[in-house]
């Protein structure tokens, strides 16, 4: 279920402040996501602006995201928090709400232990009945899931694989070796720009933020990846490889909400403290997205 391309949503906003979200634009924004081919959807991951979402507003966005795909393509809801009770309240609504599986970051900021890592999604885990696919991206939670600490998970029967953002190639290889045999585990890219390598050395797709941008070449880049044609697949990732580096030069969602402004796709409001890119970042972008317009 697990492979290919999946998009980490943007949330967009309205009103003053970016007060609330713009369930409108976000079906349409859904509808785009499909018709181009999309292989699955990520709502209220870091790209959506999770951590400034009201317990209220992840729920609906979650059962919005449900509703409106209707079981075309699987919806993968980020249902993460540094508190394992909240994780586990958040990962039941999603698995009621009807998502194909949950995405559920490394706890941030109390920097757990790896016993305290293999814990955290362990009690997850026996508290639901959900596919929980392990998003390891140190650079923002500060801890690092070592390739011991996934495999041990991976013996437990619905943690179902990782999203790797660490951009280190070495992982695929390495934990390949370290899980369970005979299962099934999905070794997913968290990071754009090494996409086309992770998948090489053993892994099975990408959840992207440049996908919410440009999600029909962001999916044939990893169906032929998948046909092992991965010199097509470099040709093809190279009309929109600058923006694996280009929405990233500034706090993400901050340059793909702008992005998403330019090409007509939504209003670029932020919540603090996330803020408009800088007219310096602004004017890079711009010059990049006007060359890109025909892909969209």
């Amino acid at each position: 279920m697990f492979t290919g391309s999946y998009t980490a949503l943007i949330t967009p906003f309205k009103g003053e402040n970016a007060e609330y979200v713009d369930y409108s634009t976000f079906e349409k924004l859904l509808e785009r996501q499909i018709k181009q081919g999309i292989h699955g959807v990520v709502p209220c991951g870091t790209t959506g602006e999770s951590p400034t979402l009201s317990n209220e507003e992840h729920d609906k966005v979650i059962e919005v995201t449900v509703e409106i795909v209707k079981k075309r393509i699987p919806v993968l809801a980020g249902t993460g928090s540094n508190s394992t009770k909240e994780a586990i309240e958040r990962t039941k609504h999603a698995e009621n709400a009807g998502a194909d599986g949950a995405l559920i970051m490394t706890p941030y900021y109390n920097k757990p232990t790896q016993e305290g890592i293999f814990q955290h999604f362990k009690a997850i885990h026996d508290a639901t009945n959900i596919p929980i696919i392990i998003y390891n991206i140190p650079g923002r939670s500060v801890v690092d899931i070592k390739d011991e600490t996934v495999a041990r998970m991976a013996e437990l029967p619905r943690i179902a694989g990782i999203k790797d953002a660490t951009g280190n190639l070495e992982r695929p290889i390495n934990l390949k070796k370290l899980l369970p045999k005979g299962k099934q585990f999905y070794q997913l890219s968290g990071d754009d720009e090494s996409g086309i390598g992770f998948n090489k050395l053993g892994g099975i797709g990408c959840i992207s933020v440049t996908s919410n941008l440009f999600p029909k070449i962001c999916s044939e880049v990893q169906n032929l990846c998948k046909a092992g044609k991965f010199d097509e697949a470099k040709e093809l990732d190279s009309k929109i490889e600058e923006f694996h580096k280009l929405l990233f030069i500034e706090s993400s969602p901050q340059p793909v909400k702008f992005a998403a402004e330019f090409f007509g796709l939504c209003e670029g409001s932020l919540r603090l403290p996330l803020v408009r890119i800088s007219k310096e970042t602004e004017e890079k972008l711009k010059a990049s997205l006007e060359k890109a317009k025909r892909f969209i």
